[in-house]
């Protein structure tokens, strides 16, 4: 039922490949994150707001937040090495509207 109606606006429905339980648990653990880390602390406005906020937060997710999996690293990996043990300053970036802070070390 649900699938026709995501047809009728155009949405293409994706079933779970056969054999691959993971498959899902990997689609609800960023759902999950995306819920806790972002969509439950903010009030959404309208669709355009929500596209913004989703894409925003993909491109934190993807490029900044560290996961464990991956030895603390993003899934893009690191776009610059860390620098040499020692005193190192530390710069905060807020993103959508401070909700979420991104920490980054300066040489």
């Amino acid at each position: 039922m649900f699938d026709a109606v995501f047809a009728s606006i155009g949405v293409k429905v994706i079933t779970t490949p056969v054999r691959a339980p993971r498959a899902n648990a990997i689609a609800e653990r960023w759902i999950g994150s995306v819920r806790r880390e972002c969509l439950d602390r903010m009030l959404i406005t309208g669709e355009r707001h929500l596209r913004h906020v989703l894409a925003e937060y993909t491109d934190y997710y993807n490029r900044h937040r560290p996961h464990r999996t991956l030895n603390q690293t993003s899934p893009n990996g690191r776009s610059d090495p860390p620098p040499p043990r020692g005193r190192t300053r530390l710069v905060r970036r807020d993103r959508l509207g401070g909700l979420i802070h991104e920490y980054a070390q300066v040489a």
